[in-house]
């Protein structure tokens, strides 16, 4: 089963709508230019309904089979924002709004998405219905949970999702996947340290904060080296240290360090939370200053159901003739909230050798629409057959 003839005639339109988009990239719930072209396209499509709002600026259409004996609704989702990032890749098609750039990709999911959506309301060979969803605030607003508490899966009675991300590196329109633990809970912190200021020629009047927060930095390393199992995944990265003197002569009375945890497990991620607290408190104790830790759990693990994994890869594999064992990643991703929910499977499909998501020299390559949006269609027809 390769890629579909049909993505072939459509590979220029769903490309235009991918580098239009690329060009107008909008950051998290501010997706209101993307969500309002793709729900006029699934009107233009034929969809049997089409919703807006859900999540906020979520979009969410519906596709009824030419039968419904089988009652199964399978849900597709993609996601539309952006990243505040400066472009550099180069691109004719770059972005047009300075500090903003879709450098992970979401202009991609959404156009192929699109382009299965227009394939699926053409042909409706299956037996049952799809609802197709198109999600704001990926990047780090949880929009995936936002449309879940808008009544995304008990609104429109999807019983399984499915979700896809390209991956740089994987050969263009080859796919990765990985049964459980896929993508990583996502925490961040924030350490306030807080001492004595004053005059940096007068250390031994002051309790010097950035002495302080410079041990921490180096002692919060050990949780991950010295207080967990090593055979589990943790990273605990300080990624801000920041004093509130730029002053070359003052020894501040705050500094705020921050970071983020990632971890594949509740227990460690239990672990690294305890730990972080109780080193701040114990290494600023010593030296008589005073901690205040703030720790926000972020996007929970992302762990695809077995049954839809091993189904999802072989569709994979009749797509584009294989599906490689993917790497754990480390990274985060909000669908985590809808496999919560729904049993379901997120897949990886090849961008090739570019640069890596999040970089500013990143850019979607067109060349995997094809494989992509036939995998989104063959989801459909194989899951529920006409």
């Amino acid at each position: 089963m390769p890629v579909k003839n049909r993505f072939a005639e459509l590979l220029p339109d769903i490309t235009a709508w991918r580098r239009d988009f690329h060009e107008n990239p909008e950051l998290l719930y501010d997706t209101h230019r993307t969500a309002g072209i793709v729900a006029e396209k699934l009107r233009a499509f034929g969809l049997d309904e089409v919703t807006e709002g859900i999540g906020r600026t979520g979009v969410v259409g519906v596709i009824r089979g030419k039968s419904n004996t089988s009652g199964k609704v399978i849900g597709l989702r993609a996601d539309m924002d952006a990243l505040p990032i400066i472009e550099a890749s180069g691109a004719p098609h770059a972005s047009k709004t300075p500090g903003k750039m879709h450098a992970c990709g979401h202009d991609g999911h959404t156009a192929m998405l699109l382009g299965a959506a227009q394939y699926l309301a053409e042909t409706r060979n299956f037996d049952g219905t799809v609802v197709v969803i198109f999600q704001p605030a990926e990047e780090g607003g949880a929009g995936g949970k936002a449309m879940c508490d808008d009544g995304l899966m008990e609104r429109w009675g999807i019983q399984e999702v499915y979700g896809m991300h390209n991956m740089p590196g994987l050969p263009v329109g080859q796919f990765a996947i990985r049964e459980g633990a896929f993508f990583a809970a996502t925490d961040t912190f924030t350490i306030k340290v807080e001492g004595k200021g004053g005059h940096a020629a007068k250390p031994h009047d002051t309790v010097d904060t950035t002495v302080v927060a410079a041990q921490l930095v180096t002692a919060l390393q050990t949780i991950a080296s010295r207080n967990h199992d090593p055979v589990k995944n943790l990273v605990v990265s300080v990624t801000s240290f920041r004093t509130e003197s730029e002053a070359f002569n003052v020894i501040p009375q705050h500094v705020e360090l921050r970071g983020t945890v990632r971890t594949m497990d509740a227990d460690t991620r239990a672990l690294a939370e305890a730990r972080i607290k109780a080193i701040s408190d114990g290494i600023c104790a010593a030296f008589g200053a005073r901690a205040t830790v703030d720790y926000l759990k972020g996007y929970p693990v992302m762990v695809n159901s077995p049954e839809q994994t091993a189904f999802a890869a072989r569709v994979a594999e009749k797509v584009s003739g294989g599906c490689a064992p993917a790497p754990l990643v480390m990274g985060g991703e909000d669908f985590a909230y809808m496999l919560e929910e729904r049993p379901g499977a997120y897949i990886l499909v090849g961008n090739g050798d570019t640069a890596m998501v999040h970089h500013p020299a990143y850019d979607f390559d067109d060349n995997a629409i094809p494989a992509g949006c036939s995998w989104w269609a063959e989801i459909v027809e194989q899951r529920m057959p006409a």
